[in-house]
């Protein structure tokens, strides 16, 4: 690995806004922006179709496309979300890319990076700290504790948590009531994070988050409770983006982590922002499928951060293709030909990108593209995992002939759409839904986020993502269904309305055999296992 400074000198980086964490990380200054010009970057957002379990790469090959763009010539930088402890220790086992094309130290990238995860949490529970605190001091602003929403919060897959007491053990202890956990990368403030663009709009997200209500259903705020300022201080390096470099000795930026099944599935707008400062092509990844993080991204992010993607890069797998066909690639291409369509709905050209698994045949692949040429689709072989980015050069080239074309974005809903009106149109346009089936008492809700001022947010669908629709079991290209909402809840410190669709919850569980049982750290102190 080159040195930090390296790093940053190659990505035009003065060494007075570098605050190294070692030789292999650093945090880039946000006063930077005050340095740089105005952007100038090429915004590509590479998204995928539906993913089997294991995921199909979409990490490895946005890493890989920086890469092969700056073999081509051409400035790139990548920006990655930061990996949970949680998915680490349980599914995946790291996500910091794979093969010849990751980003590095991917040790400590996936093992509490520079600590950003750990803020973020600690930021979460000094806020529900304080909320219990207050009800036990006399509790002035009459906080009814069957009413408080904030949760704790916790970066490891723990199902027991779900849904806990708190306050036994007698007066001394607080209140009893309910309580609960979700994992970090749910948390409202990593949203708000991912979305704040300096320091007065962090504080100004964190004072609004909705933590309560009073007996007479009066809004209790973070503000109220003048917590938002020491969470703006436990979080002041957190919003720094961080630099390190891919196997090829590349930038990389790294920073926030919310997932894309719960919460809006890209890294920070401040990340983005600098990028499109620094370099002429930023390659951004969007969690799971063009039905989650890519349409979070465009619906969400591109509001906040007041930036448009100019090309998008849907990756698929032949594996993902067959498990959506059952075993029949061609059965299964209509989930690929669905979230294309998606994309196309936005204005942004798209090329789609087929990540090569070793057991691939050239029949397979002769196929699919043969699928995708009728269709007048560019479609490339992606390499990376195997050569680096030498591996990604033809998807490249097919890129940059992709960022010719015109773009005339558009959003599947306007703000000022009621919320009804927009979950159908997400509903309908994204997901190919029939229509929308409201749980007992949900429609009451919506009058009253509507009635309270969030009827005007965009909203962030919560729901799984093995499916383009709200069920896992419905593969391919679902049609003749009805999502259903179950519940909705305003996250107004973030800026959203996050629907909840199906049964989707915000504290995974670990699965039977984790990751963690094969990690380890020897005598040296040389770490197993993550990978």
């Amino acid at each position: 690995m080159k040195h930090i400074r390296e790093v940053a000198e190659q990505a035009g980086i003065p060494e007075e806004f570098l605050e190294p964490y070692g030789k292999y990380m650093a945090k880039i200054d946000l006063s930077i922006r005050k340095k740089l010009g105005e952007r100038k970057g090429k915004l590509i957002l590479v998204t995928a179709t539906t993913p089997t379990p294991a995921g199909e790469g979409k990490t490895t090959n946005s890493i890989g496309l920086s890469m092969a763009l700056n073999a081509l010539g051409y400035k790139t930088v990548v920006t990655l979300r930061e990996p949970s402890l949680g998915p680490v220790f349980g599914v995946k086992g790291g996500a910091a890319g794979g093969g010849k094309s990751q980003v590095l130290p991917s040790d400590r990238i996936n093992l509490m990076f520079t600590s950003d995860f750990p803020a973020i949490t600690s930021a979460h529970n000094l806020l529900s700290a304080m909320i219990d605190n207050h009800v036990h001091q006399d509790n002035e602003l009459g906080i009814d504790v069957r009413r408080v929403y904030w949760p704790r919060a916790m970066d490891m897959n723990d199902r027991a948590l779900r849904e806990i007491v708190v306050g036994l053990g007698g007066k001394h202890n607080g209140f009893l009531r309910n309580d609960r956990f979700v994992i970090t990368a749910a948390s409202e403030i990593m949203a708000i994070l991912a979305l704040a663009t300096d320091y007065d709009d962090l504080k100004k997200r964190l004072g609004n988050i909705l933590v309560s209500r009073d007996m007479s259903l009066k809004e209790v705020h973070a503000k109220d409770l003048k917590a938002e300022g020491a969470m703006g201080v436990m979080l002041r390096d957190a919003l720094w983006p961080n630099l390190v470099q891919t196997s090829e000795g590349t930038p990389a930026i790294i920073h926030t982590g919310p997932f894309a099944n719960i919460a809006h599935g890209t890294n920070s707008v401040v990340a983005t922002d600098i990028a499109l400062r620094l370099f002429d092509y930023v390659v951004i990844e969007a969690g799971f499928g063009a039905d989650l993080g890519a349409e979070k991204f465009l619906n969400i992010v591109t509001r906040a951060g007041k930036f448009v993607p100019d090309t998008v890069v849907i990756l698929t797998s032949i594996r993902a293709l067959q498990e959506h066909g059952d075993g029949d690639i061609e059965a299964g291409f209509p989930n690929l030909e669905k979230h294309y369509e998606n994309i196309q709905k936005f204005g942004v050209p798209a090329v789609i990108a087929l990540n090569r698994f070793a057991d691939d045949t050239d029949e397979e692949i002769a196929k699919l593209k043969a699928l995708c040429d009728d269709r007048g689709w560019r479609m490339e072989v992606s390499e990376v995992f195997a050569k680096g980015g030498e591996g990604g050069k033809d998807l490249g080239n097919a890129v940059i002939e992709t960022l010719k074309r015109e773009k005339s974005f558009q959003y599947t809903y306007d703000l000022q759409d009621d919320l009804a009106t927009k979950i159908e149109k997400l509903a309908k346009s994204v997901y190919g839904a029939d229509g929308v089936i409201y749980g007992d008492g949900v429609r009451g809700i919506i009058r009253s986020l509507t009635r309270r001022g969030y009827g005007e947010l965009p909203i962030c669908v919560a729901k799984t993502q093995f499916s383009i629709s709200d069920n896992p079991r419905l593969k391919g290209r679902p049609g003749g269904f009805k999502v259903f909402v179950r519940d909705l809840d305003v996250s107004a410190g973030a800026g959203f309305v996050v629907v909840y669709m199906g049964d989707v919850n915000l504290m995974p569980g670990l699965p039977k055999e984790p990751a963690a049982i094969g990690m380890d750290v020897d005598s040296d102190g040389t770490i197993t296992g993550v990978f």
